[in-house]
């Protein structure tokens, strides 16, 4: 196994980006083209009502989860936001296209997911917020993990069990 130093410094470098590649995508839906505005009609189309609401929650959620797994504080936390992120983008956008993103199906949120639930449970390393605080020998291991995984799934489901609404679907020829 590598040694702490480097793994740290592997940690890092693998938090930051995919936590600044996380906050980028949230930042693209508050303030992309069409803005929050036209995040909010896709999400009214795609079933979460109200949209406008559930845009800004989505866009916050992303650019503050991307933005602490970055700098490693409260990575737990971060990492369950994350994956409940995935857990509602997977089920209400990507699920019915089968697993592969060439086809806009479930492959990319299930990765992410699985990539901040393997951060929470490898833990943010030296150089992070959280071992500067004291934090990373109870943010890290099994308990980090159970809390990303368990948290982020459980807030995931609530999420849609309160608020997405899909359209029905009308069958061919009716």
């Amino acid at each position: 196994m590598a040694d702490e130093a480097a793994f740290s410094v592997v940690m890092l470098i693998f938090r930051f980006l995919v936590g600044l590649t996380f906050a980028s995508h949230g930042w693209m839906k508050r303030f992309g083209p069409g803005g929050i505005d036209g995040t909010a009609g896709w999400f009214d189309s795609i079933g979460m009502s109200p949209g406008k609401r559930h845009a800004v929650i989505a866009s916050t959620t992303e650019m503050g989860a991307g933005a602490l797994l970055a700098i490693g504080l409260l990575t737990p936390f971060a990492a369950a936001g994350m994956i409940g992120v995935m857990v509602v983008a997977g089920w209400a956008v990507h699920r019915r296209n089968g697993f592969f993103i060439v086809g806009n199906g479930w492959e990319y949120t299930f990765v992410v997911g699985l990539v901040a639930a393997v951060i929470a449970g490898f833990g943010p390393g030296r150089w992070s917020i959280d071992h500067a605080l004291g934090l990373s020998d109870d943010f890290a291991g099994y308990t980090a993990l159970v809390i990303a995984v368990v948290l982020g799934v459980a807030v995931g489901i609530a999420q849609l069990a309160l608020f997405y609404r899909p359209a029905e679907s009308t069958p061919a020829g009716a």
